[in-house]
């Protein structure tokens, strides 16, 4: 189930919620998207960035 959950990497990050890779990379580095981050590789949780982009519409 949380390998169906997790994106690796900024590029495929940015595929799955339309951005360019460098705007993933500046709204991780932000703190605007949820990472997890392990040694210099970045892994996104689907539902967090649905989360993310839910309540961000919302406001």
């Amino acid at each position: 189930m949380l390998n169906n959950d997790l994106i690796r990497g900024a590029k495929a990050a940015a595929d799955y919620i339309g951005e360019t890779p460098r705007a993933v990379y500046h709204m991780a580095e932000t703190g605007t998207l949820p990472v997890i981050r392990k040694g210099r590789k970045l892994y996104f949780r689907k539902s967090e960035l649905e989360a993310a982009f839910r309540s961000e519409v919302a406001q």
